[in-house]
């Protein structure tokens, strides 16, 4: 597997991870040390990391992360470069059920840490938020 596959699959796992609330596959992609920053936020640490995935079960009933497409620069046994993802977020709202879609870039760091590659930082830009209805049932 190409540097490349190992660190797409590190960002197809966090997405995986955040969408199912599986603290193990973030466990397999987080390094100890890892920063994650965002709007309103900057968490460092494995352990406070993992406390996000609790965040995202309170706050929506069902999220769905797609990683489309990196820009990397593999240096050594360190990585950085830039993820573009979309982030839909089922909520339910008083005015009914509604779905937040976030446009997002990380800006990545990743360490290779013996066969597997970490990120050892992720800081979320959202370009552009949409708030629509969702029609249908959430299965």
């Amino acid at each position: 597997m190409s540097d490349l596959d190992a660190l797409r699959g590190t960002a197809e796992r966090y997405a995986q991870g955040a969408d199912r609330r599986d603290k193990a596959l973030w466990r397999e992609v987080l390094a100890d040390d890892v920063e994650i920053t965002g709007p309103g936020f900057a968490i460092s640490g494995l352990e406070a990391n993992l406390g996000s995935i609790d965040h995202l079960a309170q706050a929506f009933t069902v999220t769905r992360h797609i990683v489309h497409d990196m820009d990397v620069r593999v240096d050594g046994d360190s990585a950085e470069g830039e993820t573009r993802s979309t982030a839909e977020h089922h909520l339910t709202t008083p005015e009914g059920d509604m779905l937040l879609v976030w446009a997002i870039r990380y800006q990545d760091q990743w360490r290779r840490i013996g066969d597997s590659w970490k990120f050892t930082r992720r800081a979320l830009i959202v370009d552009w938020e949409e708030l629509r209805p969702l029609k249908g049932k959430i299965a």
